[in-house]
């Protein structure tokens, strides 16, 4: 479920935006004016209003999530698809000049649709059409536009070398606009680190409208940026990457173990023990949902799927998981010798042997309704906790809920905390990602599924991270708390800041006052200034 894009207040948006919307009326049409005089360079060929005949589909296309593509969905008053840098700066000028907010959407999986859905007139700047991505092979670097999808840069680097790759994500359809500013976990962070780790440059459009790199923006900034959330400091419209070398084959496996509660509950407790030795070539991730048709003697049992991408060859990963986790019971025929990027598909769940072009592929699958939460697991939880978790997924459809178990360690556990705004380092065990989706439209069944992973994550509480009880942004969750529409107080924001980035947070406070101390790029859990204290 990591590949899926929470509800706000539904009503609350519909309220509120039938009420902006007479009222934003003249600002709407100015703003379409000033775009013209700021920018007639082709400008209007990018510019949809709910009038034209495409609005829609552009609008759409990129919803990775049915809860935010409902007729109650409150919509753009624009959407600017830029061409060009001069597109953004008009779209930032013109927005601020006639009062209207910008949502910057890049791949669209924000959880809660926050990069296309505001409950205050706004517009959106999608940046699906600067998506270039240059590979510099001799300099192991990669120049990418903020608009590209992470799919479109694994490909675009294995065109040039099968022995280099980025430490990105699982989901070949996230743009990485949203997933580098928010941290960028993925499937060689425990031999590499965050996609963050490895930003080295970028370029920003600031409220000022001026584009701005590394050195013109300052350390304090280009910190601030990578890992502090999305839209709260301006526009990145590229960013520079340093590519790491990988092995020309690698191992991976995905083992499904149909089980018994209590086998379940033995097996995966094993694994949390095991992964504390684990070396940092060997990622290891578990999927957790309850079977939908295996019973025994009457009683449901739980899927657990076993994850693994190894940096090596399957002779040396077997003799690894039979010393350090016997418990899975690995074989030769589990495992599949590739390259990288042949791995980028098969863990984006594509069919064996499917084509690379598939990566570049940008068209949604069908989407669901869709509710994630995340929690950090510091040490291994109890036998009597994990049977908790079975008894609640029996609450549930089966095959609806999903839990995702991720462990750290490795590199994660040498790089400072404060090194990025992203602080889930050392000490930290594994992640939790709990995810339920839905197709049933309506009030009931929205109420029916969030109350249920909202009641599991309170289950949770005793067993994960405390003081804050942390969360990851790029899996965001308003439940954890949101700014005012208007000011918004340090102790306010910090409530579900804290969560996200710890310590960091009073850090990027500063930054953001003194970058954008009007607040102009901002949503409902951005960075707020003093200002707004």
């Amino acid at each position: 479920m990591n590949c899926r894009s929470s509800s706000m207040f539904p009503f609350l948006f519909l309220f509120l935006f039938s009420f902006s919307w007479v009222a934003s009326a003249d600002p709407h049409e100015d703003f379409l004016q000033c775009l013209h005089y700021q920018n007639s360079n082709a400008i209007s060929k990018v510019i949809y209003t709910p009038i034209n005949s495409s609005y829609s589909s552009v609008l759409q296309f990129s919803i990775r999530n049915g809860r935010f593509n409902t007729s109650a969905t409150p919509k753009p008053l624009v959407i600017v698809t830029p061409l060009n840098v001069a597109h953004i700066q008009a779209a930032i000028a013109c927005s601020q000049k006639h009062g209207l907010q910008i949502r910057v959407r890049s791949g669209g999986h924000d959880y809660e649709g926050l990069s296309y859905v505001a409950v205050i007139p706004f517009v959106v700047v999608d940046l699906i059409n600067m998506r270039t991505v240059t590979v510099d092979v001799a300099n192991k670097t990669a120049w990418v536009q903020g608009g590209a999808t992470l799919g479109e840069v694994y490909y675009r680097i294995a065109e040039k070398s099968r022995t280099l790759a980025f430490p990105a994500g699982v989901c070949p359809t996230v743009g990485v606009g949203g997933h580098i500013s928010g941290g960028g976990t993925g499937m060689i962070m425990r031999k590499y680190g965050l996609a963050v780790d490895h930003i080295i440059d970028l370029q920003l459009i600031d409220v000022k409208g001026r584009i701005l790199d590394r050195e013109s923006m300052g350390e304090d900034l280009f910190w601030a940026i990578r890992g502090g959330g999305g839209n709260t400091f301006g526009v990145v419209i590229a960013w520079k990457l340093e590519l790491v070398p990988i092995p020309a084959s690698v191992t991976v496996f995905n083992v499904t173990r149909i089980l018994m509660k209590e086998d379940a509950t033995k097996l995966i407790h094993q694994w949390q023990y095991a992964i504390e030795k684990f070396e940092e070539d060997l990622f290891s991730r578990i999927f957790i949902w309850r079977s939908a048709n295996s019973t025994q003697e009457g009683k449901p049992m739980i899927q657990a799927a076993f994850t693994s991408l190894f940096l090596g060859g399957v002779d040396r990963l077997l003799s690894y998981m039979q010393e350090s986790f016997p418990e899975l019971g690995l074989v030769k025929e589990d495992c599949i010798e590739m390259s990288w990027i042949e791995s980028t598909v098969y863990f984006a769940q594509f069919p064996r042997n499917t084509s690379l072009e598939v990566l570049l592929n940008r068209s949604p699958r069908p989407t669901s309704f869709f509710k994630g939460k995340t929690d950090f697991v510091k040490e291994p939880i109890p036998k009597t906790a994990l049977e908790g978790i079975w008894e609640r997924l029996d609450q549930v459809d089966a095959g609806s809920a999903e839990l995702q178990f991720t462990a750290y360690g490795g590199k994660m556990n040498e790089i400072a905390e404060s090194s990025t705004p992203f602080p889930h380092r050392a000490g930290t065990l594994y992640q939790i990602h709990y995810g339920i989706s839905w197709n049933e439209e309506g009030i009931e069944a929205y109420a029916k599924y969030i109350s249920w992973i909202r009641r599991l994550y309170s289950y949770m509480a005793p067993y994960v991270s405390k003081n804050p009880r942390q969360a990851y942004v790029n899996y965001r969750d308003l439940d954890l708390g949101v700014n005012n529409l208007g000011n918004t107080s340090y102790r306010q924001a910090s409530i579900w800041g804290t969560k996200y980035f710890k310590n960091n947070f009073d850090r990027l406070v500063r930054v953001k006052t003194a970058v954008d101390p009007a607040n102009f790029f901002r949503n409902e859990q951005s960075i707020p200034p003093l200002s707004s204290w």
